[in-house]
């Protein structure tokens, strides 16, 4: 004889209440009333027999009977969504929709975008800049890529990426005002895409002492990188985002330096979404891409710089504002 299990709609309640630790915030969440959600925990206490939360403080606490529950209808529920999305979308075609680091969308992925269009012409993606953790929660975000410590409740992540950080710059910006030493750095801007954290980081390891007079802060990383390309300055580059433009000699490693970054790249969504073929060849397609094609490293980057100087040297240096306007036009 099958077992008789409880009603639906208040094993939701349940679920909802005691993951957001309150009734109300529940109600938000299932878009019903403070008062539907306390009749439905009500009903499922009165079947089970049993008192699922603790009541009188701020924030409900499961009962030992309530905490048994739980993981078996979190894990039920999320097999439900799982299984339903795949019912849904069972092939790899449709829509994504993915927020990501606005340095590593920019720099990093885009450029690279053509090799997951081709594997999977029937893939429409929506790509939005945003390092917003609060778009696990949105129903129309499907994938997102985050900076930061990677423990996001609720969700599925995994690390995609360490970084190591160090100064870039402009080959322009170097060529008319050189920058051979740790004291040089005085006569530089700094470009921030943090609130000075990074920096501050880099330099306490250098340990440098004369510092920038002239300092900006921009809101991301994106923006920093971009203003050391049109020689505005210093910025921090990382080991994925830069990777290209080391590359390409369009940035260069003054030193040989770098520190480890703050936090790390994560690939995060919601646990409901983690098996959808869709999602699933996305989320594969970064790890491999990046297996792919590591980048160069900071110190390539500072011997190339070495080379030109020495090349330019024993050639006889043209004036340092006239070699500017030559690389640049």
């Amino acid at each position: 004889m099958v077992a008789r299990l409880p009603p639906l709609n208040p094993l939701r309640a349940f679920e909802a209440t005691a993951r957001r630790g309150s009734v109300s915030a529940a109600a938000r969440e299932l878009n019903v009333t403070h008062g539907a959600i306390s009749h439905q925990i009500k009903a499922l206490e009165d079947s089970l027999d049993a008192q699922l939360f603790e009541r009188g403080g701020k924030r409900l606490k499961l009962t030992a009977q309530g905490a048994l529950l739980l993981p078996a209808v979190t894990d039920a529920f999320g097999q439900i969504a799982s299984a339903t999305a795949m019912v849904k979308r069972p092939a790899t075609s449709g829509s994504l929709t993915i927020t990501c680091v606005p340095a590593l969308l920019s720099l990093w992925m885009i450029p690279r975008l053509n090799s997951f269009t081709e594997q999977y012409p029937d893939v429409r993606l929506k790509l939005i800049a945003s390092n917003d953790p609060n778009g696990l929660y949105s129903p129309d975000i499907d994938i997102c890529i985050l900076y930061g410590e990677g423990n996001w409740a609720d969700s599925w992540s995994r690390l995609w990426s360490p970084l190591r950080l160090f100064p870039v710059a402009s080959p322009t910006l170097l060529n008319s005002r050189p920058l051979r030493s740790m004291r040089d750095l005085a006569d530089h801007t700094l470009l921030h895409g943090d609130d000075g954290r990074e920096w501050n980081t880099w330099l306490a390891a250098a340990d440098a002492t004369a510092l920038p007079r002239v300092q900006h802060f921009m809101s991301d990383a994106r923006l920093s990188t971009e203003a050391a390309l049109h020689g505005q300055g210093i910025a921090l580059g990382d080991t994925i985002t830069a990777s290209q433009l080391i590359a390409r000699g369009e940035l260069l490693v003054p030193f040989d330096l770098s520190v480890p970054a703050n936090y790390s790249f994560h690939v995060a969504c919601r646990q409901s979404l983690r098996t959808t073929p869709i999602v699933k060849v996305f989320i594969d397609w970064l790890f491999s891409a990046l297996d792919a094609d590591p980048g160069p490293g900071p110190q390539s980057s500072a011997q190339k710089l070495l080379r030109t100087r020495t090349r330019v040297s024993e050639a006889g240096a043209a004036p340092p504002s006239r070699r500017g306007r030559k690389r640049t036009g």
